[in-house]
């Protein structure tokens, strides 16, 4: 898989891109990562990008000539069929909230573009004409895009068959059927006086996963419950996080 990332700080995104996992995913050439730096598409000798919005308004808009440029330098390295547009996502506070399902979608790609946008955000019109999806990294501001991007990079390249040495890994951690991990344990057996549950060492795989399950019910209903929505549970475990929710607000309550 190949992606592309449009910024003003491509040193920082690639430095970010290329350690651990996903840098030797690169290495070894399961997934690509270029950044591409949208001032040397500028149109002028300072390699300026940003200029006074009209109607007035704090701050500074990247123009849209740099950033089309620097899409269209992409799209012939792309050399993809006539006709076909790379899909392009746009790091905005807008956006949708990424999350597990979207880094699914995206992974089915061959290839994604991230735009990063900076100042004040980017001249509407280059985004209408380019963008096919606005993605949030959440509700808060941000100086630019860059940090998403990396995010949405990694998230959508550990589904990546090889990224992983472990691909089962990847099926069996937060979110999937849209429930949190449960809680993990290593060596030593006891630490701090605090034990590994027994379950674990029993050696008996169906009750650890099972064990395992309701523990992901309960971590769910506890931090994220409105995950419960669209997860799939049986009426044992519904049973379990409702109660788990009701002793959440009671508890919540007699804080106040």
């Amino acid at each position: 898989m190949r992606f592309d990332i449009m910024t003003l700080f491509p040193e920082m995104v690639m430095n970010g891109l290329e350690t651990s996992i996903i840098g030797r995913a690169v290495k070894n050439k399961i997934l690509e990562i270029e950044a591409w730096n949208i001032r040397d598409y500028a149109f002028n000798k300072h390699s300026s990008v940003d200029d006074y919005p009209y109607g007035g308004g704090a701050g500074m808009l990247m123009q849209a000539e740099p950033v089309y440029q620097t899409y269209l330098a992409i799209q012939e390295k792309a050399a993809l069929p006539e006709g076909k547009r790379p899909r392009v996502i746009y790091l905005s506070p807008q956006g949708r909230p990424f999350n597990q399902k979207m880094a699914e979608d995206f992974a089915k790609e061959d290839e994604l573009v991230l735009l990063c946008g900076h100042y004040e955000g980017i001249d509407e019109r280059v985004l209408e004409e380019i963008v096919t999806d606005y993605v949030s990294a959440g509700d808060y501001v941000l100086t630019g895009g860059e940090l998403p991007a990396m995010m949405i990079v990694d998230a959508v390249s550990r589904l990546i068959p090889g990224v992983l040495h472990n691909d089962v890994s990847a099926e069996f951690e937060s979110f999937q059927d849209n429930l949190l991990e449960y809680p993990q344990y290593s060596r030593p057996e006891i630490w701090h006086d605090r034990q590994v549950p027994p379950i674990l060492l029993s050696g008996h795989h169906a009750n650890v996963e099972k064990w395992r399950r309701e523990q992901s019910v309960i971590r769910t209903a506890k931090w994220r419950p409105d995950l419960l929505e669209d997860a799939e549970l049986t009426m044992k475990e519904r049973e379990l996080a409702e109660e788990i929710i009701e002793n959440r607000e009671k508890d919540l309550k007699n804080e106040e």
